[in-house]
């Protein structure tokens, strides 16, 4: 079985890492081989077991999207899943400096935002290009989902903290307030 997926050509040297160390990693815990084409900018996973080439998958997916490799192994769990937003849906004007304030807001000031969102839901954000990509439980990433999708639709940071508390003191995720 195989999965192609594309190189981002700037997270490759990552996702390799000194002496191959991080490719080896993956391959040897997900029992799968990674072929990397740069000339066509395709990265191949193969291995005999789906769930394994998935997670390897999953694991590049996470590092091309900004995380580290340390981070991008805690998708070996199977409880622990990956979700990405384009952020591009949500913006009104599609420019370079529309995205940039959006991606500002869900940042905050020196990461606040970011780090807030992901305290209160026990998950890692990672924010590259114009994904924010989210790393935790199917429950968590949903309330991270909400904050960040209410932030780049303009809520105020106060409204999307209060959310966040309101929702983890409930015991979880919680009901739309967005859009």
């Amino acid at each position: 079985m195989e999965y192609r997926l594309p190189i981002e050509p700037d997270r490759l040297g990552i996702l390799i890492g000194k002496r191959g160390e991080v490719k080896k990693k993956i391959e040897n815990l997900t029992n799968t081989s990674i072929e990397i084409n740069e000339r066509e900018g395709v990265i191949k996973v193969v291995g005999d077991d789906m769930d394994n080439v998935i997670a390897a998958s999953n694991i590049i997916k996470a590092i091309n999207l900004g995380f580290s490799p340390d981070k991008a192994f805690i998708l070996l769990d199977s409880d622990m899943n990956l979700h990405v937003i384009d952020i591009n849906i949500y913006l009104k004007k599609r420019d370079e400096n529309n995205l940039r304030r959006v991606l500002g807001r869900i940042i905050g000031e020196k990461g606040k935002a970011k780090r807030i969102i992901e305290e209160t839901t026990n998950t890692y954000i990672s924010i590259y290009r114009n994904f924010v990509a989210i790393i935790g439980s199917f429950e968590d990433i949903y309330l991270a989902d909400e904050a960040i999708k209410m932030l780049a639709l303009g809520k105020p940071h106060k409204v999307v903290y209060e959310h966040l508390f309101n929702a983890r003191r409930m015991g979880g995720g919680g009901f739309k307030i967005y859009g």
